[in-house]
């Protein structure tokens, strides 16, 4: 790894930043149109060791935004996130999990990790997410988009991305501008580098909502909720639950 590569950023954030990064280890669930630019920024940066969990494989279709990929379709998207980072950065050590998370696998995959930033295309993984993360206390860095809109926050704890979202609304379909999603993923990626380095002013409890076709951006700041059953830690039937419908779980009173 040589100062020469990262001198711009090494400019922001100094050597230590620099080190933290090196020294960091993240998990990108999702390598699709938010994964790519994470994981490409992410690589790019400098940090040690990337995870990278997805079970589908790279289809023509992807290509309009899943922008790592090219050149590789019908091979597993891990890999493929592998193969182009090892490209990009050498330095980076890479993780390859070529399968689905599920209740019965989600801690032990994040367990080894600083960060986890969830990329994922369903409601059912963000919320198996943000409780594994709240449980094992692993910052969240969430984002979703949809067309021409995105969001993307960051959870430390209380409030949690359920705080937010109690219970998981109907999926909005497949519709995406490939921007949107480079737009958001980069918007997260910037948000893990921030908590690494400690660089800057994380979105801790907040949300960042934009429409690209108006160029709207506003700031949603998150309440706590005290019926909340992550933040409250009055737990009953997590990871034990299938996480369908409306991935409710239940709190012990």
């Amino acid at each position: 790894m040589t100062s020469e590569r990262y001198s711009r950023q090494i400019m922001v954030f100094g050597e230590g930043g620099q080190k933290r990064l090196r020294e960091a280890s993240v998990l990108v669930v999702g390598a699709g149109g938010l994964g790519s630019p994470v994981i490409a920024y992410l690589a790019a940066a400098g940090v040690g060791r990337i995870g990278i969990v997805d079970a589908d494989s790279v289809e023509e279709s992807n290509l309009q935004r899943q922008i790592i990929h090219a050149g590789n379709i019908g091979k597993n998207k891990a890999e493929s996130a592998a193969e182009f980072v090892k490209k990009l950065n050498p330095d980076v050590e890479v993780d390859i999990y070529p399968f689905s998370l599920t209740p019965k696998n989600v801690l032990d995959t994040i367990k080894p990790y600083d960060v986890v930033v969830g990329c994922p295309d369903s409601f059912r993984v963000r919320y198996m997410l943000n409780d594994a993360c709240m449980l094992l206390r692993k910052p969240f860095v969430h984002a979703a988009v949809y067309a021409w809109e995105g969001e993307v926050g960051a959870f430390f704890g209380k409030p949690c991305y359920r705080c937010y979202l109690p219970a998981s609304p109907e999926e909005s379909g497949r519709a995406i501008v490939g921007a949107t999603a480079g737009a958001f993923g980069c918007l997260q990626a910037a948000e893990v580098i921030k908590i690494i380095t400690g660089s800057g002013k994380p979105l801790s409890g907040k949300l960042v909502r934009g429409d690209l076709a108006e160029m709207d951006f506003f700031t949603i700041n998150i309440p706590k909720n005290i019926d909340c059953p992550v933040c409250s830690g009055r737990l009953k039937g997590i990871f034990e639950e299938n996480y369908t419908g409306s991935c409710d779980i239940k709190r012990l009173e």
